[in-house]
């Protein structure tokens, strides 16, 4: 009898230390604006919501978009470095501004298409990385695109020396440079509030992916589209550096292979709504994802085409190594050693 109850209380307590082995996670994390489109929609909330069964680890995770949260999308590095959010999907352009290195992924003309952009994550991702680590508690999980940015106006263009004098809605310091230089007058608006500045004229033009003008509206705006790539619009996760640590070796391991699976879906998803957005802007078929409208697709010039081929060295990277120096000693160099030399 006594060996009966001694090997019924040793298996209790296994059983209890089993338990409490188990680990399990509570984390607070911030997606994309609503108004952005079909990625957050489609990819990044279900994500989220269906986290532990993605993952593989035993986590709920409180969802919320950036645009219901209250919280500026230029705020959320300091957001994350405060631990208000265990993991926030950044807006890298937007945060920039509080580390200038981020910038070093997206320069004006560097990504004309999706393959090079994953050439230049690659590249560049663990230089940001380590930044954000140093600098804001973050881990960067991963770095994925909206897609080419383009040009939207009312006004009739023809050509980008057709905004010598227009004001264009902007998002970062270095697509601001490149305006400027263009002669048009760079105006930095946040994405939920330019659908309303171009219907009331308080910009002429507005730079956006097309799947992402399409889900806000602009078209009933605007008039013409000009499909040069500006920039590819990365953006990415991070993740507070005490949570992370939190989390078991075992658990890191299934996060980050979780996330590298969003990841790839997202690039690919949206290589798939920059082409069938292009259609539904100009009324072109087939228009799957998108609302159809009627905008005039104005053609590329191969004098724009030699602009935006040259911002990089002319434009884009003067400006923003000097800027990013001042706060990174290392942040040009470490440029040229990567992005430049590939």
């Amino acid at each position: 009898m006594n060996r009966f109850i001694t090997a019924v209380t040793a298996a209790a307590m296994a059983c209890t230390v089993s338990a409490a082995s188990a680990q399990q996670y509570s984390f607070k994390a911030m997606g994309q604006p609503v108004a952005t489109g079909l990625i957050q929609k489609n990819i990044e909330q279900p994500f989220f919501e269906n986290f532990a069964e993605k993952t593989g680890i035993d986590a709920a995770v409180d969802y919320k978009p950036l645009d219901v949260t209250g919280i500026k999308d230029t705020e959320q590095l300091r957001i994350l470095k405060a631990g208000l959010f265990d993991i926030v999907s950044l807006r890298l352009s937007q945060v920039s501004r509080d580390e200038p290195t981020i910038l070093g992924l997206d320069l004006v003309g560097l990504n004309p298409d999706y393959a090079t952009g994953r050439k230049t994550v690659a590249a560049f991702k663990s230089v940001v990385d380590k930044q954000l680590q140093e600098k804001f508690n973050t881990k960067l999980l991963g770095v994925w695109p909206f897609g080419p940015q383009v040009l939207f106006c009312e006004p009739e263009i023809a050509k980008l020396g057709d905004l010598k004098g227009l004001k264009v809605r902007v998002y970062d310091q270095n697509l601001a440079n490149f305006v400027s230089s263009v002669g048009g007058v760079p105006v930095p608006i946040g994405f939920a509030d330019v659908q309303q500045s171009l219907a009331r004229g308080v910009v002429d033009c507005a730079i956006t992916g097309p799947s992402s003008a399409n889900s806000a509206g602009w078209p009933e705006v605007t008039s013409y589209m000009l499909p040069v790539a500006f920039q590819l619009a990365l953006n990415g996760y991070g993740m507070n550096l005490n949570s992370w640590n939190k989390l078991t070796p075992e658990d890191q391991a299934k996060l980050e292979t979780a996330f590298d699976g969003l990841l790839e879906e997202i690039w690919t998803y949206s290589e798939t709504l920059f082409d069938d957005a292009v259609n539904c802007n100009v009324g072109g078929e087939p228009c799957e994802t998108g609302k159809p409208y009627d905008l005039k697709l104005v053609e590329i010039t191969p004098e724009d085409r030699d602009i935006i081929a040259n911002a990089v060295q002319n434009i884009s990277f003067p400006t923003w190594a000097e800027v990013c120096d001042k706060t990174n000693a290392t942040c040009s160099a470490s440029w040229q050693e990567t992005v430049g030399a590939k």
